[in-house]
């Protein structure tokens, strides 16, 4: 499968949209996501542009798109940047420079094919970029019931740091934090 992986542009925002939309209406929504359709379909155009425009800045979050050869989306992937102190963190304020991989969806007809290894490819690679800081770690969550998912993450590297959430919706449920620490040179 022939496809391009590039960061979102701001002027986007409507594929930035669409392919949300799209995403919350997998079956795989409820556990993929801390989001619904309902919610995401009510928010502004005002919204959906400033969300465009932050990740094509990429100094706090970025967000990588999937690309098939006519032009059409085939998947997403953001990166939130979250550092001691800052602002932003999700599940309490990071101990480490850190990224934080969110988001991620690949059009059912795609799966299985390499694009979301291109994504994670980009996410990590932009991740270890970043020099102010360095990244020491990138991680994710998971929900307890997407074997799928946590099946992909682990071939790429992330392991379990045993660190776990309540879904805020549903204290019963929970969602497992992975993650891969920057490899460290060797001598």
């Amino acid at each position: 499968m022939d496809h391009t992986i590039r960061s979102v542009l701001a002027d986007e925002w409507r594929q930035v949209r669409e392919l949300r939309l799209e995403a919350l209406q997998d079956p795989a929504a409820p556990v993929a996501f801390l989001d619904t359709y309902d919610q995401a379909v009510a928010r502004p155009d005002s919204f959906w542009q400033q969300r465009a425009a932050d990740n094509a800045e990429g100094k706090a979050v970025i967000a990588f798109v999937a690309e098939g050869p006519d032009g059409a989306w085939i998947g997403t992937a953001t990166v939130l940047v979250e550092l001691p102190g800052g602002e932003g963190g999700f599940a309490g304020e990071a101990a480490v420079p850190q990224t934080h991989i969110v988001g991620v969806y690949v059009r059912p007809e795609h799966r299985a094919t390499g694009v979301s290894r291109a994504l994670f490819e980009a996410a990590l690679e932009w991740s270890w970029a970043l020099t102010e800081p360095p990244v020491e770690r990138v991680r994710l969550f998971v929900h307890e019931q997407n074997d799928r998912a946590r099946a992909f993450y682990r071939k790429m590297g992330f392991e379990p740091t045993g660190l776990t959430l309540a879904l805020p919706d549903d204290p019963a449920q929970k969602e497992y934090e992975l993650a891969i620490v920057r490899p460290r040179p060797t001598i």
